[in-house]
């Protein structure tokens, strides 16, 4: 799990990094992290590590939407929470598999229109626009739930309070960018099945450069990432880990 948070935190982290400073191109997404790490001193082995600590992440999430190791319950919201677990555990995956394939030298960055070709093939199928349309109003859901933690800060519910204080802005910062981005994602997929089949399909780093017009619009949210991407790697280390024995699937707080 700890292994897990401190790998997303620091693609995160260099894709606001890469996206601030016009670094690589940030508009291929999370791959392009990848691909900037190729070319930097022990790159490649940072980027084994990354991979090994992205399964481990996945690993976490199936064993919550499963065995429903984060104790959320089978009420409605529960199950929604473990599908929207099993979902991440499925697209942290895929990112696994690419990081793994850049530290071998077997990959090169996605083309940036990646996200809408998959799109386009998808909505060939037989009801592909609503499987499509589902996906974006995933999107849309999950940009709600974040923004809703920036507000709330219901993610410290789960950090150990011997954290430091400066951990809540952190997150609230990175929640809030997290929203926008994942808002942007979602509304293209969802205008591309129901509304406008020819929109193009945003990925997470086409959804940034989409903002780059912006000015301090832009800014705000490329630095919003890196928090997003700082405050998960303060969580691997503080986070509140239930015990996973038959006693212990909801974890106490302290």
């Amino acid at each position: 799990m700890r292994l897990g948070y401190a790998s997303r935190g620091l693609t995160y982290f260099l894709l606001g990094y890469m996206a601030l400073g016009t670094r690589a191109r940030p508009d291929e997404g999370n791959q392009a992290v990848f691909d900037m790490l190729q070319d930097v001193p022990l790159g490649t082995p940072l980027l084994y590590l990354i991979a090994l600590g992205l399964v481990a992440y996945v690993v976490f999430k199936l064993a919550s939407a499963v065995g429903d190791v984060q104790h959320r319950g089978t009420d409605t919201t529960g199950v929604a929470k473990r599908i929207g677990d099993a979902a991440s555990a499925v697209a942290y995956s895929i990112l696994a598999l690419a990081a793994f394939q850049f530290a071998q030298g077997t990959k090169q960055a996605a083309d940036s229109g990646q996200s809408e070709q998959a799109a386009a093939t998808v909505l060939d199928w037989t009801l592909g626009s609503v499987v499509v349309g589902a996906v974006g109003l995933g999107f849309l859901a999950a940009a709600f739930m974040q923004a809703k933690g920036a507000i709330t800060a219901s993610f410290m519910h789960r950090v150990s309070s011997r954290a430091p204080g400066a951990i809540e802005p952190v997150g609230r910062a990175g929640y809030g960018a997290r929203a926008v981005v994942f808002a942007l994602v979602g509304w293209s997929i969802v205008k591309a099945a129901w509304f406008d089949s020819g929109t193009q399909v945003s990925g997470l780093g086409e959804a940034l450069m989409s903002l780059r017009g912006s000015g301090i619009a832009y800014t705000a949210v490329c630095i919003g990432l890196m928090l997003f991407g700082a405050f998960s790697m303060a969580v691997s280390r503080y986070r509140i880990i239930p015990d996973f024995g038959s006693e212990g699937l909801k974890p106490s707080f302290r």
